[in-house]
């Protein structure tokens, strides 16, 4: 008997293959989605800030994630919260500077990606050992960046906000909501490649939660498709994020299982990165969607 199936039976396809280069070595993208954890050397973030904000903390939590399984850590000196103050250069690299140059003799395996809007912070960072960095603002703040990641090779993850983070919240209208994120977007590509940033760089990020409301983060989350219209693989952080709050009633530090779900969902829907709090549980999780997908992909090159 003939099977009788299509791709449209399904919930979920195959995610796009990438290539990045990351310090000299190739990673592939498409089988296995890549935890990056979060790590905030900052008295204020929403979620973690003052409990990493010694070096010694810094860098015991660098040794929890690793062996939680996370693929990647995301370094900030600066909170990005809705409100947040901006903080100096001096200040910023203070607090990121003796963990990655620790990090780096300690020998540690993991590549550390910088939260940063401030080309000298990174030039710093990618000077003690740093293998990307993580813009918040798409080179709008700054885009002097794009020429360090040119020059150094570095991978650049570029995302999505509207104004800065003491003002994103203050305007949320879209009148296409994904029509818009993915025009900033490709801006923000067009100015890291007219830098010389080339494409197998570049990863985008939509933002989740920055100068957007509830609706527009869930829509987001089911909505990778339509950003990978870009050719760049996509990240998603939707990590304890208000809006989970205000679905589950729970401050961040009780919303892990709500962050797994909704990244589980966007693992399905495309996303090749995710980025997190909760290492341990989120790598458990995404690793049984990535073999979901692993089976999508074998129907897929089945099927006639």
């Amino acid at each position: 008997m003939r099977r009788e199936t299509a791709a449209q039976d399904y919930a979920f396809a195959p995610r796009p293959r990438y290539h990045l280069r990351v310090q000299g070595r190739e990673v592939a993208l498409g089988d296995k989605t890549q935890v990056m954890a979060v790590l905030n050397v900052t008295p204020d973030s929403f979620s973690d800030g003052g409990r990493h904000d010694t070096p010694d903390a810094a860098l015991r939590r660098l040794e929890e994630v690793w062996r939680e399984g996370a693929d990647w850590v995301d370094l900030g000196g600066e909170s990005t919260r809705p409100g947040a103050p901006e903080v100096d250069t001096e200040t910023e690299w203070a607090r990121i500077g003796t963990v990655l140059v620790a990090a780096q003799r300690r020998g540690f395996p993991l590549p550390i990606s910088i939260d940063t809007t401030k080309s000298e912070v990174a030039r710093r960072a990618l000077g003690a050992g740093a293998a990307a960095i993580n813009d918040v603002s798409g080179l709008r703040f700054d885009p002097g960046i794009a020429d360090l990641a040119r020059d150094s090779r570095a991978v650049l993850f570029l995302m999505h906000m509207r104004g800065n983070p003491r003002t994103m919240q203050q305007d949320t209208h879209y009148t296409d909501l994904l029509g818009e994120i993915r025009a900033s977007l490709s801006a923000s590509i067009d100015v890291a490649r007219s830098r010389g940033v080339t494409s197998d760089q570049i990863v985008v990020d939509p933002g989740i939660g920055f100068g957007k409301e509830l609706d527009q983060n869930l829509e987001l989350l089911g909505a990778v498709p339509a950003l990978e219209r870009l050719g760049r693989p996509v990240l998603i952080g939707a990590s304890r994020k208000s809006f989970l709050g205000r679905i589950l009633g729970l401050p961040p530090e009780l919303r892990g299982a709500g962050s797994v779900s909704a990244h589980v969902g966007a693992v399905l829907a495309g996303a090749h990165f995710v980025r997190v709090h909760d290492v341990g549980a989120t790598v458990e999780a995404v690793r049984v969607a990535d073999e979901m997908l692993r089976v999508m992909r074998v129907r897929q090159t089945a099927d006639p």
